[in-house]
């Protein structure tokens, strides 16, 4: 594979552009300056996405995993709603939370100068908020999987709960912390239907890979570019979660988990 960055002439309003062009075994794909923008684009939401919820899916995960309290099954579902729930209709509940009229954006807006409507920030949060189900579940197995009878122990030697936690469970679990992060991250990285309708498709900020790809399907010569992307979309997504995958068996390799 070959990778190649170079700028080529064009007529119209912009004299040049820049374009990557990867070849593989003869076959040359060119992206354009806008489709490595909504590339840049989605690779910066999915990770401030998947950074920012990571520490509450381990939170949610171990609570689920691990505590008895009224209310249990009330908080699975509400965790795992946005994998059921139509994404156009978890973004649009997002539009009236956090726009800038609904109930938290206007108190964000106005208190804190912060708004996540038709902004990336809002990308990344609709982006989290369908990816935390798929993390959280393989978090809460991981989690499960390991002995209680370890922390049991740690606890008889005087471990309190967090010390319990941060050095018996959590380095146990860790495989399944990684692998929750980097499917959910996967997930972050494809993510369509509550993006746009929360924060709309507007170019160099809210255009994603796969907003992009819609873009180019809805144009009656947008089939080239369409290609392209999907090959993008596609190497990533198998990628990801090849590495989700290898990591997973390494530090289970390391840590006696099989």
């Amino acid at each position: 594979m070959r990778w190649q960055l170079s700028a080529m002439g064009m007529t119209g309003r912009d004299s040049r552009y820049i374009c990557l062009n990867i070849s593989l075994n003869g076959c040359s794909v060119i992206l354009t300056s806008s489709d490595i923008s909504a590339l840049l684009l989605s690779v910066r939401v999915a990770s401030v996405a998947t950074f920012v919820s990571l520490p509450f899916a381990v939170a949610v995960a171990y609570v689920l995993a691990r505590r008895r309290f009224w209310g249990k099954g009330l908080l699975n579902i509400i965790v795992h709603i946005p994998l059921v729930l139509p994404p156009v209709v978890t973004g649009y509940i997002l539009l009236l939370l956090f726009g800038r009229q609904g109930v938290i954006g206007y108190w964000l807006d106005s208190c804190c100068s912060i708004v996540l409507s038709f902004h990336w920030t809002g990308a990344a949060l609709a982006a989290a908020i369908m990816s935390f189900p798929l993390t959280v579940r393989a978090i809460r197995l991981s989690i499960e999987a390991v002995d209680t009878r370890l922390e049991d122990a740690a606890a008889t030697l005087g471990a309190g709960p967090w010390s319990c936690f941060a050095y018996v469970t959590l380095p146990l679990a860790l495989p399944g912390v990684c692998a929750g992060a980097l499917l959910g991250f996967a997930k972050a990285l494809g993510e369509f239907g509550a993006t746009i309708t929360f924060v709309g498709n507007i170019p160099d900020e809210t255009r994603t890979l796969a907003s992009a790809l819609y873009v180019y399907t809805q144009s009656a010569s947008g089939d080239e570019g369409a290609f392209r992307l999907t090959l993008v979309s596609l190497a990533l997504s198998v990628l990801a979660l090849a590495l989700s995958e290898w990591m997973a068996q390494r530090l289970a390799d390391k840590t006696g988990l099989r």
